[in-house]
């Protein structure tokens, strides 16, 4: 009789899987999809059931780390501190030498980190230093410089040089201290006198090679604008030769323009005369048109009534002695005739008084006409002037746009010209300026004490390397293991009901006396199977019932034999059926003959009374496989097993049916479609998930309906770890063998 074993624990059908046959998503026994949650228990017991591998996997990486530790040569670490200002001080306030603001510029120090570690600065160093001249400076940084045979002393020197280089690159390290300009400049070797020295000479070089690059600088523009000053300043003298015999050629004279005085702006001759003219011809247009004014005044009005006239002081002196004289007159008209002499004197008096005055009126009126006439005869004569010089104008400037040209080309050169000597001035100026935006802050010392190797981080890093490592082999094994262990596989692996785990039996007792002892664990996981059978189906256990497992050895005869007798315990009516017609075992675990069975009764050969058998136990009844037919299939395949079914189904409350293997054979996926339900029986361990998935769709494809699982020879004590507990261990308190009930006659 095989074994089962397994945890006495047991787990209730999922309620998806009762009244229904096994069939995943596929239709062919794949487990149903679950939803993915974080499950931190499972993982928790993954890691405690790989405990000794993790555990392990963590002291080796400590042992390493020690010996790691203490094989590894000590590494001193001198460090020397600079400041390194965004801007260097400016000594000329230009456009161009305004401080540019790089707060937030992070090239800018990336780029001094840059030159810090750069390979020119190490060659500075190499050379400041002679550690290139032999190698002592290689073998105190532990390395090793061998000659080669046909090499060169050129050629050797080229590659210690490079060695050089390389030692000097591994040892430095540049760093900043956070929300300052002060950068640490270290270097690490074996020797801490050789590590203060070389980040002080790292330093120091840095320093003079950035003062070095500013003068080569300096001297590169200097150098630059002296070319381009002879450059500029022969064009210049070239330009202002053309223009001069341009200007010559075309008989242009340029004067300063007075209305521009100082700035240098100049007109031509003609210009200038036009001007002057045109200045005149405006002056004389006014007075012009003032003296036609008064004339056509004086043409139109009375002659006494012209303003000139009225204003004239001679005419008034003349206008007063007439009235004088015509008073004189009035006075003596009342005494005298008017012929008389002295009248007649004084009237003559009056009438020469009035031919002097219309007289001088006449001629202040002439007068008025002659300067009108004098004004536009002037207008006139500077009217055609203006014209001539017009023309000459016009004409010299049609000759003037080359010479317009030569003289912007001209200004352009001088400005050029003037600027370039300007910036050479401020260059000398500066070029001897010595002010740098990089100074030394502290000094490197000698470390007293090695910065590597530290044992506490090594054992702290080889703790974590490890714990990560045995952490990814526990779950590299968990992921590589196909078998079907826990409940919680059957659940997962198979989607199927775990309906029970029988744990395994010690290799000093066997099935029948673990299934006697009705307090034993082996016993107590069985009831919790006959329990959880009672909730497959509406009416409580299935009537008809078949256990079958993937393949041979997984407890299934021992199981069949278990709930046959644990339903007849409680007062059921049981008939326990061999089914496996190729290697039946149920007649030797109850001690039974097998000279008939169910090969005579499949075969017609006997009927159902002739082949029943009695048991020890009262209610529980047996039919034994018989002789092994060779055609077990062909059997189980005709309606031999309905009539069975039918006719012990009438004399007992259930039928069991120890069934073949399903792997190999066609028997059980004909008998599952046959019965009412069928308990698929998988070894813990043993079986794989490929293995039972593909039982379970042969079981599937024969329309079978499977109900559960139940997990045999499970140790629970190497699987106490993944959150469930499985053990049925309970102190009933000591019992002698005499009173567990035995099997009945």
């Amino acid at each position: 009789m095989a074994e089962g074993r397994g945890s006495s624990g047991m787990m209730q059908p999922d309620p998806s899987l009762q009244n229904q046959g096994y069939d995943g998503p596929d239709g062919f026994g794949e487990p149903a999809e679950r939803e993915v949650e974080l499950d931190l228990a499972k993982y928790w017991a993954m890691l405690m059931k790989h405990r000794l591998l993790i555990a392990g996997a963590v002291l080796a990486a400590l042992v390493i780390g020690v010996v790691v530790t203490l094989l590894t040569p000590p590494t001193y670490t001198a460090e020397a501190t600079v400041q390194i200002d965004r801007e260097t001080a400016r000594v000329l306030d230009s456009e161009e030498a305004a401080p540019v603001d790089l707060r937030y510029s992070v090239e800018f120090f990336q780029t001094q980190y840059g030159l810090i570690r750069s390979r020119s600065l190490a060659e500075r160093v190499i050379d400041s230093m002679g550690l290139a001249n032999s190698d002592d400076f290689i073998e105190q940084m532990g390395g090793e410089f061998e000659a080669r045979e046909g090499e060169t002393a050129a050629q050797q020197m080229a590659r210690r040089r490079e060695m050089v280089i390389n030692l000097i690159a591994r040892g430095l390290d540049v760093s900043s201290q956070r929300d300052s300009r002060l950068v640490e400049i270290t270097f690490s070797s074996p020797s801490a006198a050789l590590s203060a020295r070389m980040a002080n000479a790292i330093a120091e070089n840095y320093i003079q090679s950035n003062l070095d690059r500013k003068f080569d600088a300096s001297l590169y523009v200097r150098d630059f604008l002296e070319d381009r000053i002879a450059e500029t300043k022969a064009k210049l003298e070239e330009t202002e030769r053309q223009l001069v015999q341009y200007a010559e050629d075309q008989q242009i004279i340029r004067l300063e323009d007075p209305s521009n005085a100082g700035t240098g702006a100049q007109r031509s001759l003609a210009a200038n005369s036009l001007s002057a003219l045109n200045e005149a011809l405006s002056q004389a247009r006014v007075e012009r048109i003032t003296a036609e004014e008064r004339w056509r005044q004086a043409r139109g009005a009375a002659l006494m009534s012209i303003p000139e006239v009225i204003a004239s002081p001679a005419i008034q002196a003349m206008v007063a002695q007439r009235v004088q004289v015509e008073a004189e007159y009035q006075q003596k008209s009342s005494v005298l005739q008017p012929d008389y002499p002295e009248m007649v004197e004084l009237q003559n008096r009056i009438d020469e008084l009035n031919e002097q005055i219309r007289s001088l009126a006449v001629s202040i009126r002439d007068g008025i006409r002659a300067q009108y006439e004098i004004a536009l005869n002037q207008e006139r004569a500077l009217q055609g002037r203006v014209n001539g010089l017009s023309s000459d104008v016009l004409d010299l400037s049609d000759r003037s746009v080359q010479y317009n040209i030569l003289l912007r080309e001209l200004d352009t050169s001088r400005q050029l010209y003037d600027g370039l000597l300007q910036r050479y001035k401020e260059v000398g100026v500066t070029g001897g300026v010595t002010a740098n935006n990089v100074s030394l802050i502290d000094r490197a010392i000698a470390p007293k004490s090695p910065s590597s190797p530290k044992l506490p981080l090594n054992l702290a890093l080889s703790f974590v390397l490890g714990l990560g490592l045995g952490v990814v082999a526990a779950f590299l094994i968990e992921a590589l293991d196909d078998s079907v262990t826990t409940p919680m596989d059957v659940e997962e692996k198979l989607g199927l009901a775990g309906l029970g785990a029988i744990p395994l039996l010690d290799k000093d007792k066997d099935a029948a006396t673990a299934l006697r002892d009705v307090r034993s664990p082996f016993s107590e996981a069985y009831y919790s199977l006959r329990t959880a059978l009672q909730f497959t189906t509406s009416h409580g256990a299935p009537r008809s019932l078949l256990l079958t497992s993937a393949r041979p050895g997984e407890g299934k005869s021992t199981t069949a034999f278990a709930t046959a007798l644990n339903l007849s315990r409680i007062g059921k009516r049981v008939l326990l059926v061999d089914g496996d017609l190729r290697n039946p075992s149920m007649h030797r675990v109850l001690e039974i003959e097998n000279s008939q069975g169910m090969s005579n009764f499949l075969s017609g050969s006997a009927e159902i009374a002739g082949v029943v058998r009695k048991t020890p136990y009262a209610t529980l009844d047996f039919i034994p496989c018989g002789p092994l037919p060779p055609n077990p299939a062909e059997l189980w395949a005709g309606d031999r097993v309905q009539a069975l079914l039918d006719q012990a189904l009438a004399s007992y409350d259930h039928v069991i049916i120890d069934g073949p293997p399903v792997l190999g054979f066609a028997d059980a996926p004909i008998l599952s479609s046959q019965v009412e339900g069928t308990l698929f029986v998988l070894e813990s361990r043993n079986t794989g998930r490929r293995q039972a998935i593909g039982a379970l769709r042969r079981l599937a494809m024969g329309r079978g309906r499977v109900l559960g699982a139940v997990l045999t020879k499970f140790q629970a004590s190497k699987t106490r770890h993944d959150g469930y507990d499985y053990s049925y261990d309970y102190d009933y308190g000591a019992r002698s063998a005499s009173e567990v009930p035995g099997p009945k006659a």
